[in-house]
């Protein structure tokens, strides 16, 4: 199997079938605006296909529930399987069933810990975390920088899911950027972790209101994070134009807020790209095809100044 970076768009993700095949879906969990966007892709792009059976199961962020999901997967006699990970430490054992059993698996937008162990019949497709974090951060810098504040800021750091892949990256990466010359002036105050949750980040924020720190950037790992510390900025009386909010993943909640003047900046994941290209690699491998171990779509940098292309 080829082990190459691919930038996919969905108008490519198409695939044939010449026979009815089943594709088993276990999704970390349905109650996530990103993951429903991806998870409807798959579904959206099912339908529109001749043969192909899709059958979508929540874990519930539940890792033991997501295995007992891939063994009954195997146990039904699925054509293949696709599987958004509850805990990218934790996919060893997903392999390995899936493997002993033969059925073919796509890791889909979390990154398993043994991506470059995969076997022949299994693949990944996300977007490319380095690109996430990166694009979000040094954005937030320059606009800092644009505000005067080169001289000094401040900035609170909000953190996904620690056992998730996807979190460590990202703040690696705001961590890569803070550290080069152009933004070293930005102090990061303090970081945590608000478990991608807007009700947690909303929360952790006003904790951090109520030390009385100040403070002129917050950048969160994803966008419902950094729209539960709005919520709780807003409430605390903050002025949005005094400081800088950024996210990732282009959410409409997201993008709504954007337009509203209070997040700054957010970085699009195509969800429905990735959930259409896993089901597409899915149906590569079930029908024998060679599919690339890394399927990459790629991240978009959106701001004020592009925001009309995201809400066309």
């Amino acid at each position: 199997m080829k082990n190459t970076l691919l930038a996919a768009g969905v108008a490519s993700l198409m695939a044939t079938t010449s026979m009815a095949q089943s594709v088993g879906v276990s999704m970390a969990l349905f109650d996530d605006n990103f993951l429903t966007v991806l998870r409807n892709g798959m579904i959206e792009m099912a339908e529109g296909m001749d043969g192909v059976d899709i059958q979508v199961e929540d874990a519930q962020n539940d890792v033991a529930k997501q295995l007992d999901q891939i063994n009954n997967f195997v146990a039904s006699g699925v054509d293949a399987i696709i599987v958004n990970p509850v805990d990218t430490s934790a996919t060893q054992a997903m392999t390995a069933a899936a493997e002993a059993a033969g059925v073919p698996l796509v890791y889909v937008n979390r990154q398993p810990i043994n991506v470059d162990m995969l076997p022949d019949n299994q693949a990944f497709v996300a977007s490319n975390e380095i690109e996430s974090g990166t694009l979000e951060a040094f954005e937030i810098c320059k606009n800092l920088r644009a505000a005067g504040k080169g001289g000094g800021a401040r900035a609170y750091v909000m953190m996904g899911e620690l056992s998730n892949q996807a979190a460590v990256q990202r703040t690696k990466d705001i961590e890569d950027v803070l550290s080069m010359d152009m933004c070293s002036f930005i102090e990061v105050v303090d970081q945590q972790t608000a478990n991608w949750s807007r009700d947690e980040a909303q929360d952790l924020m006003t904790n951090w209101l109520s030390s009385g720190e100040p403070f002129d950037a917050l950048i969160a790992n994803n966008d419902e994070m950094a729209i539960g510390a709005l919520q709780a900025m807003k409430a605390a009386g903050i002025d949005m134009d005094s400081v800088e909010v950024g996210g990732v993943d282009a959410t409409a909640d997201a993008l709504a807020s954007m337009a509203a003047g209070e997040l700054d900046v957010t970085v699009f994941q195509n969800a429905a790209g990735q959930g259409a290209g896993a089901l597409d690699a899915a149906l590569r491998l079930a029908a024998g095809e060679d599919v690339d171990q890394k399927v990459y779509v790629p991240f978009e940098l959106v701001t004020h100044a592009n925001l009309g292309d995201y809400t066309k």
